[in-house]
């Protein structure tokens, strides 16, 4: 259902400091909204139609571009208009000013604090304003070159939300920008609309019921040709049903269309789940971004484990539960499954919704770095690829885009998951030596749950034709239980009730670092360079000027020659450097932002001493040095 505010609806308070080039009328705005009811189609239409004159009445005045797909299909070097820049999910930004020669002159132009909790976010950068997320469903626009406040939408929440929903849900890694509105899903599992210049409240329409089929969004949406397009993570009683991949309207809201991860009885895929009845089928989640072909028409997605994560509690160690830790190939118009892969039978909660890098290049991968490589592959060919790290795993797959097909795959960080893949079908042979087939067995597993890789993306410049990924050398010895609540379940570091598990997250044995950045060739699968450092890696960016830019746990924010993994530069944050950092232009000048955060890996004794408080850091050349 679809419903809509009218401008004057919510609590806004307008002030009068300096005048901004995005609001003509010198006001800034704090807007806290309340969520809506629904509202009738034709009270809809009436006020979609009053809102559009308005804008018309404002546009003599307003300078506001509306973001087109074109634009989103090939933005302008200057903006950063998605979660990874481009649909492709390449996290690389053309601008070149900021280089290798000078790149040690860069400095702090700006610093922001941002909402206490706030960690793993990303910026949108547009036309001179940044549009920040932040913790539990809080949007800010800020000058993109000062810092100073535009305007804050802070949505208000049902007391109880969270306890349905999950904490994680006051997470919120990214929002979309389309048209004048800027995107995004709520904690309250609706998705909504806000005024890019104002930041009222245009539309927003409810996805789930949170009290009867609970998901959480910690990820925000893309637009896909006019689409919002978004996933999310389901909560084990919502049932399937919550467990969805969506698309709507952008500029209205009304829903195109709806998938499930988990198929019905009679669908295809029904029989991987053996006997185990529809509504118990649980946790199948999409809670990353996921990536588009504008050309192919197809919108690739990543799953996750199910619950519980051992498979012999859910019918079988045999049942391979589709469409759980899988890639998706879904119909920008119908949403239909054209085509799946499925990475990993997983009974230890290694999920794989990672961003998945689509690129047209060669695939010849060498024997000597790819342990598995698709027999009968003829190596040179330019073929439509998905490639990268999908999953905690830190296996990198490479696969055609346009049909699924598997071409090669190899292991990085330490890992006894996997033995095996087969190269004709790609399919992953799981280690039986820790596959767990009662309760209270307890494995040593590597990686762990936290990675590998995790939330934190990677990204892959075309001048090198390389992907840098953070990754993490971790194990866990893993308990399954019965009851995350017993005596031996609680002497765990951690315990996930919904996986039925519980940990002890350690470095992996003989490592001597627990954080790297890895460079892979995408063509040829080789590691061109590693970089290890003590603490945990989090998100980079590759940059037109040869940098790598990411940032640790420790606080520490580099810039990596991305040639040779040498560090050209880097600076102290005081707390771990965990959010996306991104690159923008504004008047000729290239900027780089880095957000801190709370962190959550303090397995290291430098971690663990640093504070956990939130900010928002921007640097750039001084002044009268860019050319």
């Amino acid at each position: 259902m679809s419903s809509a505010r009218t401008p004057t609806d919510g609590n806004c308070v307008r002030q009068h400091p300096r005048r901004h080039p995005a609001r003509s009328d010198g006001l800034r705005l704090f807007c806290r909204a309340r969520p809506l009811g629904p509202v009738s189609v034709l009270a809809f239409l009436a006020l979609s139609f009053v809102f559009s004159a308005v804008l018309s009445a404002q546009d003599g005045a307003s300078t506001f571009v509306p973001v087109t797909d074109e634009m989103l299909e090939n933005p302008p070097a200057s903006e950063w208009l998605m979660f990874r820049r481009t649909h492709d999910s390449w996290g690389y930004s053309p601008l070149d000013q900021v280089d290798r020669e000078n790149v040690q002159q860069l400095g702090l132009v700006w610093s922001r604090e941002i909402a206490v909790g706030t960690s793993e976010i990303t910026p949108l950068a547009y036309d001179g304003v940044l549009y920040i997320p932040s913790f539990e469903d809080t949007i800010e626009a800020v000058d993109s070159t000062t810092g100073d406040f535009i305007w804050r939408y802070t949505r208000e929440q049902p007391e109880d939300l969270y306890a349905q929903v999950g904490f994680n849900a006051k997470n919120n890694r990214n929002i979309a920008i389309y048209d004048r509105l800027i995107l995004n899903n709520s904690d309250d599992n609706h998705a909504f609309a806000l005024d890019a210049e104002t930041g009222e409240l245009v539309w927003e329409t409810q996805i789930l019921d949170w009290e009867v089929n609970p998901a959480t969004h910690s990820s925000g949406p893309i637009v896909a040709d006019g689409r919002v397009v978004s996933g999310r993570s389901c909560r084990p009683w919502g049932g399937p049903e919550s467990c969805i991949m969506i698309a709507l309207d952008a500029l209205t809201g009304k829903e195109v269309w709806r998938q499930r991860t988990m198929p019905a009885p009679g669908e295809p895929g029904d029989e991987t789940w053996g006997d185990v009845p529809f509504e118990k089928r649980h946790h199948v989640g999409t809670w990353m971004v996921p990536s588009y072909d504008p050309e192919l028409e197809l919108i690739y997605f990543g799953t996750a484990v199910t619950s519980p994560a051992p498979k012999f509690m859910l019918g079988g160690t045999e049942l391979t539960h589709l469409y759980h830790n899988s890639t998706l190939a879904l119909e920008a118009d119908t949403g239909e499954i054209r085509w799946y892969f499925q990475h990993l039978n997983d009974h230890w909660d290694l999920d794989h919704p990672f961003e998945r890098i689509l690129v047209d290049l060669p695939v010849s991968p060498d024997p000597e770095a790819v342990r598995w490589i698709r027999e009968g592959l003829e190596p040179g060919e330019t073929r439509k690829v998905m490639t990268g790290i999908p999953g905690k795993t830190g296996f990198v797959y490479t696969l055609d885009r346009e049909t699924g097909e598997f071409l090669w795959a190899r292991p990085t960080v330490p890992q006894n998951v996997v033995v095996d893949i087969d190269e004709t079908t790609g399919r992953a042979v799981e280690n039986t030596e820790i596959i767990f087939t009662e309760l209270e067995q307890e494995m040593l597993v590597c990686p762990t749950w936290v990675g590998g890789k995790d939330w934190e993306a990677g990204s892959y410049s075309p001048l090198t034709r390389t992907m840098y990924y953070p990754l993490r050398n971790m194990c866990a010895r893993m308990l399954v239980t019965g009851d995350t609540n017993s005596p031996r379940a609680q002497a765990f570091e951690q315990q996930v009730a919904i996986y039925n598990l519980a940990a002890d997250h350690i470095q992996a044995p003989g490592e001597e670092y627990l954080g790297t950045v890895y460079a892979i060739s995408a063509v040829t699968g080789e590691t061109k360079w590693l970089f290890e450092t003590e603490g945990a890696t989090y998100s980079v960016v590759a940059t037109g000027g040869g940098l790598i830019f990411g940032g640790d746990s420790s606080g520490r924010f580099r810039a990596f020659d991305h040639e040779t993994g040498e560090v050209l530069w880097e600076v102290g944050l005081g707390a771990p450097a965990m959010g996306y950092p991104i690159s923008y232009a504004v008047d000729g000048r290239q900027y780089v932002a880095i957000s801190t955060g709370p962190g959550s890996l303090r397995h290291t004794p430098e971690g663990a001493a640093r504070a956990r408080g939130g900010s928002l850091f921007v640097f750039a050349l001084p002044e009268g040095r860019q050319d």
